[in-house]
């Protein structure tokens, strides 16, 4: 695929959010109406830009973090340090972090609220500042949990960049963006099915090369694994089957890991192996940033 071919290992940069996770361990997810004690509570770090650059950095990629948080998230910003990530792109605001409330369930699952809070107060000046320190062929991680998406897309189009998109969650917000811009999509079954409407795997690979001609997409299915496709490739990916603590996070793993692959000059079909692994370990652990495994445990 012309957009991953082999070469020097170029720049990571994730332009996205930072979080302060309130996680309440609960018997089940809470229904409608419902009343219900926790029985536990717990504050992690997180955000999904946040999670996807300790993830990018902990497998072993040159990643800086992008995006803003406010006075009470300095934790955030030490946090992203001491796992090796460059914080050269965050910037300190008056404004409350965002955060997650976050129900875990006995078996792992969970339900996320987000409060959006400084990640969507990010300035085109800001942006743009950002981006000067990038050039042609440098990957750009973006998902949708901060506002100005369309703008950074352009800009980093412009550049040469190689833009990959999470688009979650997935909103009205994305209607704004040139999808034609991205270079690959890393979507879950819900997102795949939002974007262009096939719940099949088989269904979602040919609507997705059929609507992004210029774009690969890496398809997420939880324990039943995943594929990479793009015009000439498609390969899947078992899931590597493990006891299931708490799946935050796992996906950001996933992306980190299979993108660093990638970076790496690793195959498409080692990139996704690499990613079942750390993705595998991530679920067995509690908490979304702290659950990502460094590359020699892998």
């Amino acid at each position: 695929m012309e957009k991953y071919k082999r070469g020097k290992q170029m720049k990571t940069l994730v332009f996205g959010s930072l979080n302060i996770d309130y996680v309440y361990a609960v018997d089940h997810i809470l229904q409608e109406k419902e009343t219900m004690s926790s029985l536990g509570m717990q504050v992690f770090c997180g955000g999904k830009g946040m999670n996807q650059a300790i993830a990018f950095a902990k497998a072993g990629a040159s990643v800086t973090m992008a995006g803003k948080i406010g006075k009470d998230g300095l934790f955030l910003l030490e946090e992203c340090k001491k796992n090796n990530v460059d914080v050269s792109g965050i910037c300190i605001s008056d404004e409350k972090s965002g955060h997650t409330i976050i129900q875990v369930d006995k078996k792992g699952e969970n339900a996320i609220l987000l409060f959006g809070g400084s990640n969507v107060s990010q300035q085109k000046s800001h942006i743009d500042l950002v981006l000067e320190g990038f050039e042609q062929g440098d990957y750009l991680m973006l998902q949708n949990e901060i506002n100005e998406l369309s703008y950074i897309i352009d800009k980093a189009y412009e550049k040469g960049m190689k833009i990959i998109l999470n688009p979650s969650p997935y909103n009205e917000n994305l209607s704004k963006c040139d999808f034609q811009k991205i270079s690959c999509f890393i979507v879950n079954e819900v997102e795949a099915k939002q974007m262009v409407n096939e719940v099949e795997p088989d269904e979602i690979r040919t609507a997705f090369l059929k609507q992004y001609k210029n774009a690969a997409v890496v398809l997420t299915l939880g324990e039943k694994g995943a594929f990479y496709c793009d015009e000439a490739n498609y390969i899947f990916q078992p899931a590597i089957l493990t006891k299931v603590v708490d799946t935050t996070g796992a996906g950001d793993t996933f992306t980190g890991y299979f993108f660093t692959g990638m970076q790496k000059n690793e195959s498409p079909k080692d990139a996704l192996l690499l990613a079942a692994k750390a993705s595998s370990i991530a679920v067995s652990r509690k908490g979304a940033a702290a659950s990502i495994p460094w590359a020699n445990e892998i």
